[in-house]
């Protein structure tokens, strides 16, 4: 009997369907990395694991519960899950319990060593740099809230408590510049990327604004040589969306070198950089489909194929959030329409091709972080 349910329990994972546990199903003989993912469940949110194989394929290794709760529905956000840079550490936001929860990383397991308050309302995303956490909290008016991590809990910092730009501005992301020494946040409402100088205590200054290239800015990621790569989704305009790449000048100001680079596609959304730094791509959400971007030494922006389709993620997929494995060989994406994890591997080119995924997530699936 044992052996039929071991055989039955490997099965289920083969196919890809998702087997809530509080604990590790699989453990996966020398995995080449990992993928989490969120359930944002409203009654109870869980961290979802996935050992990565050398050929990107995934097996599940369980679920453990955050200590929080998720809203049960989309965040229109990015960066929900943060990992920090040695992959040792996964942040969580907890949306509907205004809490962050951190969890010690070892292979494919998770310990979770402290659940905090936000210090806000409706806590979205959050930026990581060395111990140095920051959160962006959505509710009201908006914020940004920093805390420094020491022994597996978070303690704020004094001076980090500040506004975004104004009020209703619809903030989606907030990260940190390569170096550290600034965060950012996209404003959807405003199209417009607010900066904070970070102090030497951890603290912030006063918000600087910086006119976005592209109407309607939502997720970004950074480059290894400091690049700043912003997707814009367009206003939500049919085929109107973008990607806008920028350098930081001597006195930190993001100027753009590649300004609205149209994908042909509807609102472009979320946003990754292979860890290569070669390749960018972003979701373009209502129209199932990834662009992609060959990402130039000096920080221009050339996208990959005329029509803005460097792949289809199929009809109803609605893919959200992304990332690209350490080792940029794969792409992984949430297709929060379909319920699944998508796996592409990337070309020496940037072109992408479909391999097996994972299905059965949650409905209310949020963020994705890969290493």
């Amino acid at each position: 009997m044992y052996a039929m349910r071991v055989q039955i329990a490997i099965a289920l994972i083969a196919l890809g369907y998702l087997v809530t546990a509080g604990a590790p199903l699989v453990q996966a003989a020398d995995p080449a990395g990992v993928v989490f993912t969120m359930s944002n469940g409203g009654t109870k949110n869980k961290v979802l694991t996935w050992s990565r194989a050398a050929n990107g394929s995934l097996s599940l290794v369980g679920s453990m519960a955050t200590g929080g709760r998720g809203t049960g529905g989309q965040l229109n956000n990015q960066g929900g899950l943060a990992l920090s840079e040695d992959g040792k550490w996964l942040y969580v936001v907890n949306a509907a319990s205004d809490s962050l929860s951190v969890f010690s990383i070892s292979g494919t397991s998770l310990t979770r060593t402290d659940v905090e308050p936000s210090l806000g309302d409706k806590p979205i995303s959050l930026a990581v740099k060395g111990t140095l956490v920051y959160v962006l909290n959505a509710g009201g008016n908006g914020n940004i809230r920093g805390f420094r991590r020491a022994n597996g809990t978070l303690t704020y910092v004094s001076g980090s408590a500040r506004p975004v730009s104004g009020n209703n501005t619809v903030p989606a992301q907030v990260g940190f510049t390569r170096d550290g020494s600034q965060l950012i946040v996209t404003e959807r409402a405003t199209d417009r990327l607010t900066r904070y100088r970070v102090t030497a205590t951890g603290g912030v200054d006063a918000p600087v604004i910086t006119n976005s290239a592209g109407p309607e800015p939502f997720g970004f990621d950074v480059a290894p040589n400091g690049t700043l790569v912003v997707s814009e989704a367009g206003n939500h305009v049919n085929d109107g969306s973008s990607a806008s790449s920028y350098r930081f000048n001597s006195s930190g100001v993001p100027v753009s070198v590649s300004a609205a680079v149209q994908t042909t596609e509807s609102a472009a959304c979320w946003t990754t950089i292979t860890p290569d730094g070669r390749f960018a791509y972003v979701t373009n959400t209502p129209d199932h489909s990834i662009s992609g971007f060959a990402l130039g030494s000096n920080g221009s922006l050339t996208i990959l194929d005329a029509d803005g389709r460097t792949a289809a993620t199929g009809s109803g997929s609605f893919p959200i959030d992304l990332d690209a494995s350490s080792d940029s060989n794969y792409l992984y994406v949430l297709a929060t329409g379909t319920d699944r994890i998508l796996a592409y591997a990337i070309a020496g080119d940037g072109s992408l091709s479909a391999r097996p995924g994972v299905g059965g997530l949650p409905g209310a699936a949020n963020g994705l972080v890969a290493r």
